[in-house]
């Protein structure tokens, strides 16, 4: 994706409710990156790289507006962090799956990982 597609870099969370609720998401969220930085994260630049949160209902959009405002306080910066509908989903073309792996580059599975961990004690 590039910034001439309008798309952002983005995953797709498929949850169980029952385990985890859609705010514990949107925490670990507002832990994982930084909120703050427009169209930009680690030495990744542009809008591809935005910071956005994409719901699917009213219901998660207020859920996701309320975390904002909370996990701002947090923060000395404004979060700058989107929060608009879902658009269609497009997977990532093969050879941009798994990419660091396949470089034998450090993952952040393990970072994220002590993190849910974390938070669900």
């Amino acid at each position: 994706c590039g910034h001439r597609t309008g798309h952002a870099e983005a995953v797709r969370v498929e949850f169980d409710p029952d385990r985890v609720s859609y705010e514990q998401l949107l925490e670990l969220f507002w832990s994982i990156h930084k909120p703050t930085t427009r169209n930009r994260q680690g030495l990744n630049i542009g809008t591809q790289y935005r910071s956005a949160i994409f719901f699917h209902d009213d219901s998660q959009r207020s859920a996701a507006e309320l975390s904002k405002s909370k996990a701002q306080a947090s923060f000395r910066r404004k979060i700058v962090t989107e929060i608009v509908p879902a658009p269609e989903f497009y997977s990532a073309e093969e050879y941009h799956q798994r990419y660091q792996e396949k470089r034998g580059l450090g993952s952040c599975n393990a970072v994220l990982r002590a993190k849910v961990e974390n938070s669900s004690r």
